[in-house]
């Protein structure tokens, strides 16, 4: 299955095998179109980890139709842009219910198989799981990074506006703070996260993990504000070339 033509240098996504969630929808995963990366790594594009984070999932899905629109007719994506793999929405489960967490009551975002990973949450929106990789979602998503390995994890949350890195991506956060004027900081600092994506993509596969806070909608901000805030620092990452190292 292909999202887009090949027409005009569009971006032809391939859909993965999908995953299944705890309550067994699909979790839909796609990857560009063509031979495998020389450097064998992708950039990734991923929301909904969080299952009431809609915003982060709507700008996914926005930038992903602005890169399928490839260059000219308003494109102005590049004719060959990285190597990708895009997860619309890991917590698909969540996403249907309006909440956070899983069906299982479990933070994915807890439940990574990181040397940091604990049982014992600190509140209870962040239950951990009962073991480190316990969840089908981040299975699914630890089996794309075996069979696609990452070169660099871009995951889209809403919280507060905020440019998290972990690994050698601070130049990314810059990129990005230069067009939206979040604060970047590493490690979240003063908020653990034991268990995240952001510290197991890079102590496992050597992936850098951006996590990208997009504001919360409400009055006065809706779904395609938050999207033109950040829709133009996002697609300049890919028109000039900018996460080319990752993947090289």
């Amino acid at each position: 299955m292909v999202l887009g033509g090949a027409r005009g240098g569009e971006l032809r996504l391939e859909a993965l095998p999908p995953g299944r969630s705890a309550q067994g929808r699909p979790i839909e995963a796609w990857r560009s179109a063509g031979p495998a990366p020389a450097g064998g790594r992708h950039v990734y594009l991923l929301a909904g980890v969080h299952g009431d984070e809609v915003e982060g999932v709507f700008v996914l899905g926005r930038l992903l139709e602005w890169l399928r629109k490839g260059p000219g007719a308003g494109g102005g994506a590049p004719a060959e842009g990285p190597p990708l793999v895009a997860v619309p929405v890991l917590n698909v489960d969540g996403h249907a219910a309006g909440t956070r967490a899983n069906a299982r009551g479990v933070d994915l975002n807890r439940n990574l198989g990181s040397n940091g990973w604990r049982a014992r949450a600190r509140g209870p929106k962040y239950r951990p799981g009962p073991s480190p990789m316990s969840e089908p979602e981040n299975r699914f998503l630890d089996g794309l990074f075996r069979s696609h390995p990452p070169g660099i994890v871009l995951s889209l949350h809403s919280w507060k506006p905020l440019l998290n890195y972990n690994g050698d991506c601070l130049d990314v956060a810059l990129f990005l703070r230069g067009r939206n004027g979040y604060p970047v900081c590493k490690d979240t600092e003063g908020h653990p996260t034991p268990g995240s994506l952001g510290e197991y993509a890079p102590e496992r596969y050597g992936a850098p993990v951006l996590t990208y806070e997009c504001p919360v909608r409400g009055p006065g901000r809706d779904l395609e504000d938050v999207w033109s805030e950040n829709g133009e620092g996002l697609k300049d990452l890919f028109a000039l070339g900018a996460l080319r190292r990752f993947v090289s």
